[in-house]
């Protein structure tokens, strides 16, 4: 993987990198002539899943990295060795995980609820220094209530507090 360009869909990108990366404990280089689909900054999670069930999911919402290519591979380690609410992948789970990435457009405040759509846009709340963000088009979140008080309990906000709720839109790539 060192000297090949990346897979054009982002999740087999992802799976490669943790393929790389759970065989050999680090990250694979990647090439200078990224595609120009890699070479954009943008927020992105990497979501694994073992039937059917979530087993890792990390991202950012904003970019950190110097190009896409480089937060997706960063979130798709994170996603599998860092989300504390599970145990570390081993690679033998790996033919097992169903990989998705989600890229994320820049942030956009919005006044009221009746600019959000569960469906088509991702949520973050904010109040003080906790923010809570849950992607779109999640399945068993059937309305923007249900994923505001979602985003809501993930930061510790509670529901009486003042929030700034922020949309987005993501691209959703699978395998």
């Amino acid at each position: 993987m060192d000297n090949e360009n990346p897979s054009i869909n982002p999740a087999k990108f992802a799976r490669e990198v943790l393929d790389y990366y759970l065989e050999k404990e680090r990250l694979p280089g990647l090439p200078d002539d990224l595609p120009p689909e890699y070479a954009v900054k943008a927020g992105a999670f990497v979501s694994l899943k073992k039937a059917g069930q979530l087993r890792g999911c990390i991202g950012t919402f904003e970019p950190v990295c110097s190009n896409l290519a480089e937060e997706i591979a960063a979130n798709a380690v994170s996603a599998a060795v860092r989300d504390p609410r599970f145990p570390p992948v081993k690679k033998s789970e790996l033919p097992e995980l169903k990989v998705s990435v989600d890229v994320l457009s820049p942030l956009e405040r919005v006044d009221s609820e009746a600019e959000l759509d569960h469906e088509k846009y991702g949520v973050m709340v904010c109040s003080g220094q906790r923010r809570g963000l849950l992607l779109p088009d999640l399945a068993g979140v059937d309305s923007v209530e249900e994923q505001l008080d979602i985003a809501r309990r993930k930061a510790g906000i509670q529901p009486a507090d003042k929030v700034d709720i922020y949309r987005f839109k993501v691209t959703r790539y699978e395998e």
